[in-house]
């Protein structure tokens, strides 16, 4: 069944035409967006994004305030007020072609609205646009691009239950997880904006008769894709660092979760100079492609998956030499040893597997390794806290775990609970789709516990990026390393000891990028998080990352014969 959607009305408030005067573009007149498409009966969560209008907010200093439309979501019933085109160079646009992608709600499995399915053509004049408004983004002064950036911040807070909704919409998580996303990504905007002063070049020792130093300067017209598990937050807050190292920005969310940004995209239209900011829609094999590949993009970042990673890095390189990052997948391991706290080791398992994304997260500590002597205590706990969670619609605000991104994710999960089974793991919880009520049409799998699986089959080794967790014992300390280490990734580990020697020693010999002692999935901000091995390359979330986003240039001035020139 398709749920239709109703075109999105400006409402304005003073008038029917915005004006929006910027440092970077004086005069620039504002365009309106508009939708096709339909209108449906949604679920509960669409009554949610009628509750107040998207609108950015207070301008910064270098703004004459803008007066004029808010943008409003118009219809209690449909969840795209929202406009649900790309954003190119300030204009709201579809496919030139006309093509369009269904965007389906993986809770009912109804479609819920339409995205562009983007062409080559299409992105080349997305990186045109971010290629013309580089130079004057560039040459602000860092402290107003800052501006920038917290006034995005403040309008991603004041529209985060909105934004929130759309999210848990086409991702299937809960509501009030994506909430949480919400606050990370203008957290992130912030950060980056109190960063931009840390962009610095050095001054290099010399010689008497000479004056080196280096500079930082942006790329220029730089690229994201991202993956469907945190589409908000993915598009808006990591593309912080970028802008704020002067840089202008493609940025292709996944096709599956893209409603969420192409709200934002309104609000970016209302705070940024056209260009700068640039959201494009489409296949990863079309419009993706088409971004890695284009000869004005010399800086790339990717989430997702790890193979995806490695075409990108194949294909970027054919075209020429481009700075890649890569945030890709992981298998990681949870270590429980003999002296730890077991109740915290058990809450941190449960928190470690994301349960509240349905598994769907690259830091998921999927591979349980218990020590001999708690293994059964831990296990037989883990099943019976997990039985107990409450599997829901996402709008329902006592759900505890959602639905499945889609069909092929769902598969995917599917098929490794049966290799699993075929393995000989026993299966202690969990372990099917729910097919009651009305979960009935979604894509809903019971969190999902298995015990005494081989640390060297598939279920072990291979990422699922779903609600399954594998549990295995061990006997002494190097056993341990060994099965936490004899997967191809490396993003993150934890362990719960009490030993000191242990954790440190347990930190120092663990291949992974991010690692906790005594906790599981916690993220901070300054703390750079990247992978080890087919995990990724790169950090970002901290300083290192801004600096990743320019490059470095050496400068050598001889002073001649040593004195000023004329003397």
């Amino acid at each position: 069944m398709r749920q239709r959607v109703s075109p999105r009305r400006l409402r304005p408030t003073s008038s029917s035409t915005r004006q929006k005067t910027s440092s970077l573009r004086p005069g620039r007149q504002a365009r309106s967006a508009a939708t096709t498409g339909a209108t449906p009966a949604m679920s509960n969560c669409a009554s949610l994004l009628a509750s107040r209008p998207l609108r950015a907010s207070r301008s910064p200093p270098d703004f004459v305030p803008t007066k004029g439309p808010i943008v409003t979501i118009t219809d209690t019933a449909s969840a795209t007020g929202i406009s649900n085109l790309a954003l190119i160079g300030g204009e709201r646009r579809g496919a030139s072609d006309g093509a369009t992608i269904d965007v389906i709600n993986p809770s009912n499995g109804q479609v819920i609205t339409t995205i562009p399915r983007l062409t080559a053509a299409d992105v080349d004049d997305a990186v045109a646009a971010a290629k013309s408004a580089f130079p004057a983004w560039a040459a602000l002064e860092p402290l107003q691009r800052a501006k920038y950036l917290d006034r995005l911040a403040d309008a991603i807070e004041a529209n985060g239950e909105e934004l929130a909704a759309l999210d848990s919409l086409d991702n299937g998580s809960p509501l009030h997880e994506m909430r949480r996303d919400s606050n990370v990504a203008a957290a992130q905007l912030r950060y980056y904006a109190g960063l931009v002063l840390e962009a610095q070049g050095a001054t290099i020792p010399s010689s008497s008769e000479r004056l080196m130093y280096s500079l930082r300067q942006p790329y220029g017209v730089v690229g994201r894709i991202s993956a469907f598990n945190h589409p908000l937050l993915f598009t808006v807050g990591k593309m912080a660092g970028a802008l704020a190292a002067g840089n202008t920005v493609v940025t292709k969310p996944s096709e599956h979760t893209s409603l969420s940004s192409l709200a934002a995209a309104d609000i970016i239209n209302e705070i940024f100079p056209p260009g700068v900011i640039n959201v494009i829609t489409g296949y990863g094999h079309e419009a993706g492609d088409a971004l890695v590949a284009h000869p004005d993009v010399q800086r790339l970042a990717f989430i997702g998956a790890d193979g995806t990673g490695r075409m990108i890095q194949r294909r970027a390189a054919e075209v020429g030499v481009k700075h890649v990052t890569l945030e890709l997948g992981g298998k990681n391991p949870l270590v429980i040893f003999p002296d730890a706290d077991v109740d915290k080791a058990i809450a941190g398992a449960l928190n470690g597997m994301n349960f509240t994304w349905q598994g769907q997260s690259c830091g998921s500590t999927s591979r349980l390794i218990v020590h001999r002597s708690l293994h059964r205590r831990v296990v037989d706990a883990l099943a019976e806290k997990m039985e107990a969670i409450r599997s829901g619609m996402p709008h329902d605000e006592n759900t505890d775990t959602g639905a499945i991104v889609n069909k092929q994710q769902f598969d995917k999960v599917m098929k490794y609970i049966e290799i699993g089974k075929s393995e000989g793991a026993d299966l202690v919880a969990g372990g099917y789709q729910v097919t009651e009520g009305e979960l009935a049409q979604g894509l809903f799998v019971r969190p999902t516990l298995f015990d005494n699986v081989d640390p060297y089959g598939r279920l072990a080794q291979e990422e699922i990026f779903g609600p399954v967790l594998a549990a295995m014992p061990f006997d002494t300390y190097d056993e341990a390393l060994t099965i936490a280490n004899s997967v191809q990734y490396g993003l993150t580990a934890s362990a719960f000891t009490q030993d000191l020697r242990t954790a440190h020693a347990y930190a120092r010999d663990i291949q992974a990028g991010y690692v906790w002692i005594n906790e599981t999935s916690r993220h901070f901000l300054g703390s750079g998080f990247g992978g080890y091995k087919n995990s990724g390359i790169g950090r970002e979330e901290n300083h290192e990352e801004i600096l990743s986003w320019t490059q470095a240039k050496n400068v050598s001035v001889l002073f001649g014969d040593g004195g000023p020139a004329g003397h």
